[in-house]
């Protein structure tokens, strides 16, 4: 093995090992798919000295996986590596709208960028260490979820747990904005409202009811105007149901509603006015859940610390590390850096497209991450 300056990372070899677990279909509600995903990682530790924990940690969803390096490290925390298995993309995608294909630069496939490209280059910069025997200045342990896409509501608390143990936070979603790491996110929330009125025939006693799809309808046009760009709030009703019938004043309506801000302060201001929503018709009861699923990830001196060592790493190697905007979308990096661990986020592949039918990797992201992830993994001390 050569040093990560001038590492000579296989790259098509890289691309197959992310083919062969894209080509596991895994959403986070399909658990044979999951643990199948996670069967195919645990053979690539094999020959490392690495040893395994596995954990169910809820039913419903797969397992979570914990691998640890033989090197036993320092003594004041190692390196925790934070990736999930779990996609958005249901079974049959790769079938049909998302087929692996390749397009220049472009790998397409449901996962590959979101996020199984970016795990695969972490192990991958792992096995080159552990089979050449270099001692790692840190021991390092690798932490698969099952549960991410849906707020990881599962494996949270075994994060958190894992990662009070360690010194540093490596998170491999992929990267933005041209191979920049990321450094912040805004906290997301999730809430359910639910609405109950009083049926009634639509023709012969329509005075009689009370609509919980009407009250409903005012209240979704409430939470979208919470939205407020030049704060950073986001707000988005991106479930409805409700009704029996067309003919019906309907009882029930329900809504799925997704929040994002940028710090703490406006969490707490925004979870009050969501559990504040009233309806307009006396007649129509309102019930209101929910709360934050992730806090905000903001970039303090901790977060400065880890993405100076990965920039120094970066310039030994030639490159210019660059840190991108704040991104809206959220990682299992917000619950570590609001610990006040160093984290740093968006380690993965570059590409676009997550969570769409355009998905896709940029090959030539994959030598560059991987020697940056080996670089990491030789030099935090």
């Amino acid at each position: 093995m050569t040093s990560y300056r001038d590492a000579q990372i296989d790259t098509d070899a890289i691309l197959e090992d992310i083919s062969r677990i894209a080509a596991i279909e895994s959403p986070t509600g399909h658990p044979a798919g999951v643990n199948a995903v996670l069967d195919a990682i645990a053979g690539w530790f094999e020959g490392t000295g690495a040893t395994f924990e596995r954990l169910k940690i809820r039913d419903g969803f797969g397992d979570l996986l914990k691998v640890h390096s033989a090197s036993p490290g320092g003594s004041n925390g190692g390196i925790l590596i934070l990736s999930h298995v779990d996609t958005v993309h249901p079974v049959g995608t790769l079938a049909r709208p998302l087929p692996f294909r390749r397009d220049g630069d472009k790998f397409y496939g449901p996962g590959v960028y979101d996020m199984k490209g970016g795990l695969t280059l972490a192990v991958a910069a792992f096995r080159r260490i552990a089979r050449a025997k270099v001692a790692t200045p840190l021991p390092i342990t690798f932490m698969f979820t099952p549960d991410e896409e849906v707020g990881s509501v599962a494996s949270r608390q075994h994060i958190e747990a894992e990662a009070a143990r360690h010194k540093y936070v490596l998170v491999t979603e992929p990267k933005r904005n041209g191979g920049r790491v990321v450094t912040s996110r805004k906290g997301t929330g999730r809430f359910l409202i639910e609405a109950h009125g009083r049926p009634a025939h639509a023709g012969a006693a329509h005075d009689k009811g009370r609509s919980a799809i009407r009250a409903m309808a005012r209240i979704v046009l409430d939470i979208e105007g919470f939205t407020d760009y030049a704060r950073g709030t986001t707000t988005n009703v991106g479930l409805i149901s409700g009704g029996t019938g067309v003919n019906v004043i309907p009882e029930h309506c329900r809504i799925n509603a997704d929040m994002r801000i940028l710090d703490l302060a406006s969490a707490r201001e925004m979870e009050a006015r969501f559990h504040g929503l009233k309806s307009t018709d006396p007649g129509v009861e309102i019930k209101v859940t929910g709360g934050m699923t992730r806090p905000p990830f903001e970039r303090g001196p901790h977060i400065d610390l880890l993405f100076d060592k990965a920039a120094a790493v970066a310039k030994a190697m030639g490159l210019t590390l660059e840190s991108g905007p704040r991104t809206g979308g959220g990682s299992d990096g917000n619950f570590t850096a609001v610990m006040g661990l160093p984290t740093l986020d968006g380690l993965g592949v570059d590409g676009d497209g997550a969570h769409t039918h355009r998905e896709h990797l940029l090959v030539s992201s994959i030598d560059p991450g991987t020697r940056l992830m080996q670089g990491l993994l030789e030099t935090l001390e």
